[in-house]
């Protein structure tokens, strides 16, 4: 199993951390947007460009110059058919598109993939991401493995202020919130390694809060479900209060980390209990947290502030 994961991350040396160098299907189409909209509008950009210095040295206050001089004109069918009819069909071909990419792009829907999705159930904290998967009874920071060619069904939220989850080089960013759910859905084509973050800045840490996406193949992902699962330790209420406190990824995996678990990442294995709805509900009470019981906060975990 260590020689699977050990040739994954052989062949995905360099990390991709652009929707312009996408690695999926969704990035793909992303990427086509902005090129046909770019295309489009250039298309008035370009001409302005050429033609007010053009004007402006043709017209320009000299002695014998060579443009017609007429005082009196002020219209021109044929000027104004070209100056608005061509933003206006630029206009609705923009609309059209974004209204055709707004529903492909939805990341609640889940268009893309054939296979049953792998369920991966997302919690923000300060300053990591968990990635849960309850189905395989795993979970993981600083690193989301998912197989090839099969789709990933994420269920987001936070367990403190909100934050923006974002893969670049799979799919567009969404917000996550304390006590609400979002969803995103991505495939990815290929084995490789993309980089995801949160692109809301929540505080010292936010540099540091990003995570290594692992596409593998199935047989490769499989190998790296049992290589969570055998080097893992219990998510248990006292793990998950200290992985909830307010530290980066260097702290973290200080507190928590194994010499058999990578440099970058923690591994864990859960325990009875469905963790995540814990996680949502502790916000439905009707009243508000205290602090030292609410992660993100200085009081959490600990006596004195960080």
């Amino acid at each position: 199993m260590a020689a699977a994961i050990a040739l994954v991350s052989t062949q995905t040396a360099v990390a991709s951390d652009s929707f312009m160098d996408p690695q999926g299907p969704i990035a793909a189409v992303q990427k086509t947007h902005l090129l046909r909209a770019t295309v489009l509008i250039l298309i008035a950009v370009i001409p302005v460009l050429v033609l007010v210095p053009l004007i402006a040295f043709r017209y320009r206050r000299r002695k014998e110059g060579g443009a017609a001089y007429r005082p009196k004109w002020d219209f021109s069918a044929r000027l104004e058919f070209v100056m608005w009819g061509v933003p206006v069909v630029i206009v609705a071909l923009l609309s059209f598109y974004l209204w055709k990419a707004t529903h492909r792009l939805d990341p609640y829907a889940s268009t893309f993939g054939e296979t049953p999705a792998l369920n991966v159930q997302v919690v923000g904290l300060d300053w990591k991401w968990l990635f849960i998967y309850p189905d395989l009874g795993i979970a993981s920071v600083g690193e989301l493995g998912i197989p090839v060619k099969q789709q990933v069904a994420m269920t987001l939220t936070t367990d403190t202020v909100m934050q923006s989850f974002m893969i670049p080089a799979l799919a567009g960013q969404i917000y996550a919130m304390p006590g609400m759910t979002t969803q995103l859905h991505l495939v990815a084509d290929k084995p490789e390694t993309m980089q995801g973050e949160n692109t809301q800045y929540n505080g010292r840490g936010f540099t540091k809060q990003k995570f290594q996406t692992l596409a593998m193949q199935p047989q490769d992902f499989s190998a790296w479900t049992e290589e969570v699962r055998t080097n893992g330790i219990p998510l248990n209420a006292d793990t998950y209060r200290t992985l909830a406190m307010r530290s980066d990824r260097d702290e973290v995996q200080a507190a928590l980390g194994t010499a058999q678990m990578p440099e970058n990442a923690l591994y864990f294995t859960l325990e009875e209990g469905d963790l995540f709805q814990s996680i949502l509900h502790r916000y439905h009470g009707g009243q508000p947290l205290l602090a030292d019981q609410q992660p993100g906060t200085a009081e959490f975990g600990q006596e004195g502030g960080q």
